[in-house]
């Protein structure tokens, strides 16, 4: 019998009546159930094909929601896509503006009963052990709703991955369950979501593993796998139109065909950079304009509006331009002019407030330009016998990789789309390329860029909310010894003889911070009278006490020393902090959660 069991003995303790009764409610089924997924594996999966099942229906009716506002603002029958219409009257654009209205009021009304920013399931993971609001997820799902159903160029699937990861969260909050076993039900809800979506259950549990868990696990197998092939027949069920082109690529490809699409992952990965730092740069314009924060989607759906007159396969998320152009023969300046378009649209969109993802988006782009790619260089007489849908496929997967990241999770998208084991295996060479360029020159996916420029310091959603703990105030020894910087050799070696501690730190003339003075190289000093400041370092290095312990190791290292002084904002000393020490921390903090992986699996 595990502690788990064991641990309901007592609540079940009584007369059989008693004990079937406390059985059959609410809080007893619970914990009969939190007992069997701490004891076996198998319920743990059962448990995540029902979170898999939700997220497949939530998937299903965010997408109908969605098609059924866009067919009423843009008159739509039934199976057409908006992307792929071919005329755009200005009467209809005005949905663009009017959708901003509705967005951005609703937002506003929404911020003034709950400030702040919604958890999204990287953030999650990482931070908040897979604790994530019902009410806020669906609120990110509304906000998609109207957003993508007035045409604003973005997708869905931020709105799939939200409320999958959380419907996991709170199934896993009902249950109690450990935080490895939450973590887990993030990314299986979130995977099973996009699995729904594409109709492609390898494609979400690889971006249940690689974006949301952010680490492949023995344990997490099972679940995230059984909750997207539950999420995918779901959706089969329901008839959902799976988000992706399906199409056949008989290319016989070589090593030069391979070289090629190495280049082709490189300038995916210099334009997913672009990408990502515009929509950054318009948000920080658009976030200094005076006037009603309300009003700034309105003013970017007028922007919008006149982009999708232009070119209307520009609005939305691009799932019907994309089966529509990738097969379609075009020339290298219409080919420039559509993927400058869907860039702009996009950047436009999110900058300016719109809520959405560069999910889909990312994918209709990489597509383009991989077309791009290929008809160039054969136009520049570089003649790779490559076919252009090739290329189209290679880039949809290596763009979305530099924008998204899941280098497997988009090389099993292109898996599942083609059935091309040599196309596939293309497609994970560019995209290797492409997340190595983008992870050394600018070390952030979309999702965890927004959060970068929210003051956040993750890069993926690993488990690291324990290294926040690891701050300096929390780890310095408070009694340090301390003189004035103006004492002689001879005062100071009177009050710290030799052996009786390693640094004091120095105070100026109003009591702050001045330096750190080492005893032994003032016991060395031949100059008895001789000021103790004369030896004194670190005059302008320390730590502040709200400093996290990868910051911390940082400094250490730029200053090479072994022990600095903890001040605050008056540079009024708090303490001093030891390198040892704060390793040694950071190793026994580590060993834990090392520890409480294995134990999870």
């Amino acid at each position: 019998m595990t502690a788990g069991e064991e641990s309901l003995e007592p609540r079940f303790a009584g007369s059989g009546q008693e004990s079937l009764h406390r059985r059959r409610t609410p809080l007893g089924v619970a914990a009969l159930v939190r007992s069997r997924i701490r004891a076996s594996e198998v319920w743990l999966v059962v448990v995540a094909i029902m979170v898999g099942a939700g997220a497949g229906v939530l998937t299903s009716a965010v997408s109908f929601c969605a098609h059924a506002v866009q067919a009423v603002l843009y008159g739509l029958g039934p199976g057409e896509r908006l992307s792929a219409i071919d005329h755009l009257s200005p009467l209809r654009a005005l949905a663009l503006p009017a959708g901003g209205v509705v967005l951005g009021l609703a937002t506003w009304a929404w911020a003034r009963r709950r400030p702040g920013t919604p958890v999204d399931p990287v953030e999650a993971n990482a931070l908040h052990g897979g604790r994530m609001s019902a009410r806020d997820s669906v609120f990110v799902a509304v906000q998609s709703v109207i957003s993508n159903g007035s045409g604003a160029s973005v997708g869905l699937e931020a709105a799939y991955a939200q409320l999958g990861a959380g419907f996991g969260s709170v199934v896993g909050r009902a249950l109690n369950l450990r935080r490895s076993d939450m973590r887990a039900f993030v990314g299986a809800g979130a995977g099973a979501g996009i699995a729904a979506a594409f109709g492609a259950p390898l494609t979400g549990a690889f971006y249940a593993f690689e974006i949301i868990i952010g680490s492949y696990s023995v344990v997490n197998i099972a679940p995230v796998v059984a909750a997207a092939i539950a999420a995918t027949l779901v959706s089969r069920i329901l008839q959902t139109q799976p988000a992706v082109l399906h199409s056949q690529v008989s290319d016989a490809l070589t090593v030069s065909h391979y070289l090629l699409f190495g280049v082709l992952g490189i300038v995916c990965a210099g334009m997913g950079v672009a990408v990502m730092r515009l929509v950054a740069l318009i948000e920080g314009r658009v976030a200094k304009t005076p006037g009603p924060k309300w009003l700034r989607p309105a003013l970017g759906g007028l922007i919008l509006a006149g982009l999708a007159i232009a070119d209307p396969h520009s609005l939305s998320a691009g799932h019907g331009a994309m089966g529509a152009e990738v097969t379609v023969q075009f020339g290298l300046a219409a080919l420039a002019f559509l993927i400058l378009a869907k860039a702009s649209a996009s950047i436009i969109a999110l900058g300016f407030g719109f809520r959405g993802g560069l999910f889909f988006a990312s994918l209709y782009l990489g597509s383009l330009v991989g077309k791009f790619f290929v008809m160039a260089l054969d136009a520049a007489g570089v003649h790779t016998g490559i076919d252009p849908m090739a290329g189209a496929l290679v880039g949809m997967g290596a763009l979305a990789v530099a924008i998204i990241g899941g280098p497997f999770t988009m090389t099993f998208l292109v898996l599942e789309t083609t059935g091309d084991f040599g196309l596939t295996a293309a497609t994970l060479t560019a995209s290797i390329i492409a997340s190595l360029l983008v992870r050394e020159t600018f070390g952030y996916s979309f999702s965890t860029w927004r959060l970068h420029l929210r003051g956040e310091t993750i890069r993926s959603a690993h488990d690291v909310s324990w290294l926040r703990t690891l701050t300096a105030g929390r780890m310095m020894r408070a009694d340090a010894p301390v003189i004035s910087a103006d004492a002689t050799a001879q005062a100071f070696r009177k009050r710290f003889p030799l052996g009786s501690t390693r640094r004091v730190v120095g105070l100026d003339a109003l009591g702050h911070y001045a330096g750190v003075i080492p005893v032994s190289a003032v016991h060395a000093l031949a100059d008895t009278i001789a000021p103790v400041s004369a030896v004194m370092i670190n005059q302008d290095e320390w730590l502040r006490p709200d400093m996290a312990i990868k910051e911390i190791m940082g400094v250490f290292d730029r200053t090479e020393t072994d022990e600095l002084a903890v001040l605050d904002d008056d540079r009024d000393v708090l303490g001093v902090l030891s390198e040892a020490y704060a390793t040694r921390r950071y190793a026994e903090e580590l060993e834990k959660a090392r520890r409480d992986l294995v134990g999870s699996d």
